[in-house]
């Protein structure tokens, strides 16, 4: 019998680079971590809507009281640019900056590690434009998210946009990868519940897309399982209940353990079918690969080692009886990827946020040039994705038409 190359007989190296600190009111302990690292004068990187939040005036409360020289940039944008990042340098330019801490989502953590590349090494954001491009060692870093999304708290990569081309680039570095996550619960609660939901969602396919990649290994498929257990219990919660902190907990917890398992399996061709939809039309990342994933999900299930990848999560998070049989497996997680976006309020097509059946081919193509594709467990070339697109502009299985209660950010 030929045996399937599967996790087990990949060759892979796991080397956890990331502490993590949990627990409600554990931004109080920013402090005590700080002198750990005996640093005594922080960059704190966050945003506006931090700041209006009232997180970041805190943060900054408690790091002044403990005697910290804090120097502050709050001028992060959504999805940061290779401007922003010159700017976030420039803040500190002449301060004797030690340590930075990044306090907000996915966006000021990824312009923090962008700011500590040019900070440490100099030159441009374009240089570090790949892996391990640093010469010179990167500065400690702490990071404190907000939202429970992209798990860049403990990544060693920062996706930062060309300002001119608008390329996004993956800049990853071992030492760019923050040297403590502080996941704090009650940081999440002042989230607007739109962005609550694109994160959540971004949490649920990193879990999703992490367990079948071809570079998922015994180690990151830990997280990955554990990651969607979490986040198919803990987001429906948070959709109906903001205030639920133990759902909020768990869903810090997901896309952190979700974050893990990218940093050692990547994703697949959900991430890379979404990347045209948010560039060409302007869908928000978390909605457009939210709307990939099940399409996807059923495409990969005709691969052997995916369907086998589907059946275990379904298993994970106790979506099947032990009857059941793989395809019904399989079509369990597409149905409650499903269902999370009704409760969401997203779009059930992508014939409802504008797309055109007209429009498909060319996204078929920009997907297929998306650097991810490669690690999908199925190979899927142009017409591949021109499958997967169409299946989602047609809509979700058995849920359009449903009524469906709309979230407002």
């Amino acid at each position: 019998m030929e045996m399937r190359k599967g996790p087990i007989l990949t060759e892979f190296e796991y080397r956890p680079r990331t502490r993590v600190v949990y627990g409600p009111g554990t931004l109080d302990r920013v402090p005590g971590l700080l002198r750990e690292l005996e640093a005594k004068s922080p960059l704190l990187v966050t945003d506006r809507g931090i700041v209006g939040a009232g997180h970041a005036g805190r943060l900054l409360r408690i790091l002044e009281g403990g005697g910290f020289h804090v120097t502050v940039f709050d001028g992060v944008e959504e999805n940061p640019s290779t401007r922003c990042v010159d700017e976030c340098v420039a803040s500190a330019d002449g301060r004797p900056v030690d340590v930075i801490v990044a306090l907000g989502g996915g966006s000021s953590i990824d312009a923090a590690k962008g700011c500590n590349f040019l900070m440490t090494n100099g030159g441009r954001m374009v240089d570090y434009w790949g892996v391990g491009k640093a010469v010179r060692p990167l500065k400690p870093m702490i990071a404190i998210p907000t939202t429970a999304g992209t798990g860049s708290e403990v990544q060693s990569f920062a996706l930062i946009s060309d300002s001119e081309t608008h390329r996004k680039m993956a800049c990853g570095d071992p030492g760019a990868a923050p040297r403590i996550a502080l996941l704090d619960p009650e940081l999440t609660l002042t989230q607007p519940t739109g962005v609550t939901a694109r994160a959540g969602i971004d949490t649920l396919a990193h879990a999703v897309e992490t367990a079948v990649t071809l570079k998922r290994t015994p180690f990151s498929l830990m997280f990955s399982h554990r990651a969607f257990q979490f986040a198919v219990k803990a987001l429906p919660r948070v959709l109906r209940q903001p205030d639920d902190l133990e759902a909020r907990g768990g869903m810090l917890l997901a896309a952190a353990m979700a974050g893990i398992a990218i940093e050692n399996s990547m994703l697949g061709a959900a991430h890379s079918a979404a990347n045209p939809l948010t560039a060409r039309r302007g869908v928000v990342h978390g909605q457009a690969v939210g709307m990939m994933l099940a399409p996807v999900v059923r495409y990969n299930a005709q691969d052997p080692d995916a369907l086998d990848g589907y059946v275990a999560l379904a298993h994970a998070a106790a979506l099947v009886d032990p009857a059941d049989g793989p395809t019904e497996a399989v079509e369990r997680v597409a149905l409650r990827i499903e269902e999370i976006l009704d409760l969401a309020g997203f779009p059930a097509s992508l014939e409802e946020c504008g797309v055109s059946e007209n429009e498909i081919p060319a996204l078929a193509e920009a997907a297929a040039a998306e650097w991810t594709a490669r690690f999908n467990p199925r190979p899927i070339d142009i017409d591949g994705f021109a499958r997967v697109y169409l299946a989602a502009w047609k809509g979700r299985a058995g849920i359009a038409g449903r009524e469906r209660r709309r979230i407002r950010s």
